[in-house]
């Protein structure tokens, strides 16, 4: 059984147009009511490009009944060519083809005008349906696709990693606990022990890329940070890779960018029918710019800078103008030391080799007192992608437990991989809402997910 044509498939059509179109859904984006003729705007969510239906006005007809927001069945319309137009074709009905399907009170809230974020953002169930949150939607999508396709190319299998884990890969304790209703009256544990909501799969993945050499996930991941902010959520999608056979942080980094620049060369293929007819008043990018920051990104090598190179340009500038938080030697950078660093090459920026103090005990030392990390830094956002090579030596990633004071026996499972055909390997993570929402241009990540989970914020949708 074929499904019915959307919207989207209809303009795929132009070169090679049908006599009509049978069976066409969607909702009333716009409806102009004249003497003898009706013009209808109807979409579908499947483009941002509505397709315009002209109806002509009969005595006594349903069209005054027509209203934004409804859903109707159209049962056939025929195909006409308007090259003079706007749109090179328009379809024509007859009012008895036109059926409501589900129609909308008098106090419809989403009407043909513009709209703030801060009112959509009021809408949970409503905001999708308007333009630029629906044309973010798709863009988010497009972006998974492309992600996809990219590691297809170089030999990565997906897999599945576990969500409930009982460890913290990031040692921040940022985590959310899980239990059962039945034994949390009884103080018992489901699983015989503390079990929580992953923060990375990362320590799962690097058991399959053991066995299947590279993989990827894309998956839910979790933080219980109070941070309030445009750039945190406390439930977000990671996409994490690992791969084994790579020993140099610079290497792996160059990987991310090949990596990024594809999913970029995509987009910008494909700008016509990603990017919205208009973007927020809110927002301070516009369309051009946009497509030229896409542009820009794919003609130059972006650069490779070390932790101490960056703890110097900081201080020059902190000299001149000071930040907020003054950068020293061994401390984490700050959002607003990387958003500065990246927008003074107004380029993506990779920082590598931190100090070990500032990263996990998992990464690979170097030979001073660093280890063989990077964080992705660019324009506006700051921090969205952290990766590193990870210690493949056994004594040498225990003593690291232990002088950190952790709990070995914990991660045993974890640790005796470096006992068992251990290889060299790295991996990276990338949020996946921070990336989407500095690549369209949006200044909140709340916008780049359906449903946002944040710190004081509303868990019913």
């Amino acid at each position: 059984m074929s499904l019915p044509p959307t919207v989207k498939s209809l303009f795929k059509l132009i070169s090679n147009p049908p006599l009509c179109v049978n069976n066409l859904h969607g909702w009333v984006k716009s409806v102009r009511l004249l003497k003898k003729v009706a013009f209808i705007d109807l979409q579908d969510g499947t483009t941002s490009k509505p397709i315009k239906l002209v109806i002509p006005r009969e005595a006594n007809d349903c069209l005054k009944q027509l209203r934004t927001g409804q859903s109707l069945h159209i049962k056939k319309a025929n195909w006409k060519q308007t090259p003079s137009r706007e749109q090179s074709f328009e379809l024509e009905a007859l009012p008895q083809s036109v059926r409501i399907i589900g129609d909308v009170p008098d106090t419809y809230p989403l009407q043909k005008k513009y709209h703030s974020l801060s009112f959509l953002r009021s809408l949970p169930t409503l905001k999708h349906r308007s333009n630029y949150l629906g044309a973010l939607l798709r863009f988010r999508s497009h972006v998974e696709n492309s992600f996809a396709s990219f590691f297809e190319s170089q030999d990565f299998t997906k897999v599945s990693p576990p969500i409930l884990t009982s460890s913290d890969c990031e040692g921040a304790g940022e985590l959310f606990r899980v239990e059962s209703n039945s034994k949390i009256a009884s103080k018992e544990l489901y699983f015989g022990k503390p079990t929580y909501l992953t923060v990375s799969t990362q320590l799962h993945l690097e058991i399959m890329a053991m066995a299947l050499s590279r993989c990827w996930t894309l998956s839910p991941s979790f933080r219980a940070e109070e941070s309030d902010t445009n750039r945190h959520l406390a439930e977000f999608w990671m996409l994490e890779a690992e791969l084994c056979f790579i020993d140099d942080v610079r290497k792996l980094s160059k990987f991310t960018e090949s990596m990024l620049k594809y999913v970029i060369r995509s987009c910008l293929q494909n700008k016509d029918s990603l990017l919205p007819a208009m973007v927020p008043q809110e927002n301070t990018e516009s369309l051009d710019n946009i497509a030229q920051r896409w542009e820009a990104m794919l003609l130059k090598e972006w650069p490779i800078l070390s932790y101490t190179e960056t703890i110097k340009l900081l201080q020059e500038r902190h000299k001149k103008v000071a930040f907020k938080f003054p950068p020293s030697w061994g401390n984490a950078l700050q959002t607003e030391h990387e958003k500065w660093l990246a927008d003074s090459y107004n380029s993506p920026v990779f920082v590598v080799d931190y100090p070990r103090e500032c990263k996990a005990f998992y990464m690979k030392q170097n030979n001073d007192d660093t280890v063989a990390c990077f964080d992705l830094l660019v324009p506006q956002m700051g921090e969205i992608i952290g990766g590193s090579i990870r210690e493949d030596d056994y004594e040498r990633i225990l003593q690291e437990m232990e002088r950190r004071k952790m709990n070995t026996k914990d991660l045993e499972w974890y640790t005796s991989l470096r006992k068992q055909g251990s290889a060299p390997h790295g991996g990276f993570g990338l949020g996946l809402e921070r990336f989407v929402s500095w690549m369209f241009g949006s200044q909140n990540v709340r916008d780049a997910i359906p449903f946002h989970r944040s710190a004081d914020g509303v868990i019913d949708l």
